[in-house]
């Protein structure tokens, strides 16, 4: 190579500090203090709506479960019998009346515990919103936190990319490029800034999901604190799998919900019993004694007291379909238990080979294949300087180092995610809309 030492200087010294010869590094991302996953998760878990739809309907379910054991309001009265419209005060009975049913075979009671059941399923439901947000918010920070490590090495690509340009300039002005090699370097240059630029969005795209989900949208965008590569301890698959069909929330829902169609079986037994039926009241008759005892000759009956009592005799109706509805609601709730541990571990399987395989990638990228592009990429350099090795070289192998930094860094948050599902019941969905409470 016949270059000047002064340019073969300069050239080596730009690429080895990385730093282009004449720009300054731009400003990609907000400056600012970071925010931390911490403080994230407590700004969801306050403002995320569908937490606040959970707690509700707790209070959906505690309202019925103590409206279902009120007693029945009793029903107050006139009466008037006998009203003989040419004489209204001669036969004439007036009076008031009470008239209560009085529920019997613990019907009330066996109401509240239909409704306690459902309270038992919203309370669930609210722990698993609370780990459906969290895990989100997690997902969505580790994806916002490579998005943002994306910028940054889409940006020294990009730099780099510049930094070519004028180094193929120099090397033009020295006879050892010419015009082909500079319109390459441009194409590249603005091939790499079209991926900083993507970049860019892709990691505006995840900060606005994020701030959506934490449920502030108007959260300015800031820097993200934190490593992706902290605490990669490895899972253990048959703990987490015994955990998961033991303690998921959707196993724990479905055992509720045996526990509801329990309730409701012996709600609907009870209905066989019949209610009490009460009514009483006080009255004035108009009528004389016929015949009259001597002491009370021409006098009227006056105050005059009745009672009736009656139950509902269960002869054609003794609940025989609600009771045989309630039985087959049991058996369906019993089998959706063993339903859901058996999707539970299809999932789970699934899952956890996606973990396995970044965690693979991820330790292939650490040990493996970035420790060999940066050595790669040493050497050429190291070459570049003793005029052993064509800048070409060096530009490659920089490159070559650039993407598999990329490709590490999605492996890394591809790793994040899995491991998150994994140990958060495989649950997602922060904005997925609660299931209403059953009526």
């Amino acid at each position: 190579m016949n270059l000047r030492p002064l340019t073969i200087c300069a050239l080596a010294l730009a690429l080895w500090s990385n730093v282009p010869a004449q720009n300054t590094r731009r400003e990609v991302l907000p400056a600012g203090p970071e925010m931390k996953l911490a403080d994230l998760e407590a700004m969801a878990l306050q403002r995320n709506p569908t937490l606040a739809q959970a707690e509700a309907a707790i209070r959906v379910a505690e309202g019925r479960q103590r409206q279902a054991g009120l007693f029945p309001n009793p029903v107050a009265g006139y009466f008037v019998d006998e009203f003989a419209f040419r004489s209204p005060t001669e036969t004439a009975e007036h009076g008031a009346f009470i008239e209560q049913t009085i529920p019997l075979g613990g019907k009330l009671s066996k109401a509240r515990n239909v409704f306690a059941r459902e309270r038992d399923q919203a309370v669930v439901e609210a722990e698993a919103q609370r780990l459906r947000i969290t895990n989100s918010i997690r997902v969505l920070y580790y994806e916002t936190l490579g998005a943002q490590r994306l910028v940054e090495l889409r940006d020294d690509l990009s730099q780099l990319a510049r930094e070519t340009v004028g180094i193929t300039k120099e090397l033009q002005n020295v006879g050892q490029a010419d015009r082909p090699d500079q319109l390459s370097s441009e194409i590249e240059a603005e091939r790499a800034e079209i991926e900083f630029l993507n970049a860019q969005n892709d990691w505006l795209r995840a900060w606005q999901t994020l701030a959506a989900t934490v449920g502030n949208p108007a959260l300015p965008p800031a820097r993200l604190a934190g490593n992706p590569e902290d605490d990669l301890a490895a899972l253990n698959e048959t703990e987490l799998l015994d955990n998961l069909l033991k303690q998921s929330p959707d196993v724990r829902i479905a055992n509720a919900n045996i526990e509801r169609a329990r309730a409701v079986v012996a709600q609907a037994r009870s209905q066989r019993v019949p209610d009490l039926f009460l009514r009483g009241g006080l009255g004035y008759s108009f009528d004389r004694f016929d015949p009259a005892p001597p002491s009370v000759v021409g006098q009227r009956k006056g105050l005059e007291g009745r009672l009736d009592v009656g139950v509902t005799v269960p002869i054609f109706n003794r609940n025989q379909g609600g009771i045989a509805a309630a039985e087959a609601d049991l058996a369906i709730a019993e089998r959706d238990v063993e339903r859901q541990q058996l999707l539970l571990r299809t999932r789970f399987a699934a899952s956890f080979r996606e973990y396995r395989n970044a965690q693979q990638m991820v330790e292939r990228y650490r040990t493996q294949i970035i420790p060999r592009a940066r050595e790669a990429y040493q050497i050429n350099l190291k070459n570049f300087r003793d005029l052993a090795a064509a800048y070409p070289q060096v530009l490659m192998a920089q490159r070559t180092l650039f993407q598999v930094e990329v490709e590490y860094a999605k492996a890394l948050i591809a790793l994040r995610e899995r491991a998150i599902g994994l140990r958060g019941f495989l649950l997602d969905g922060g904005l997925d809309q609660i299931k209403e409470p059953q009526k």
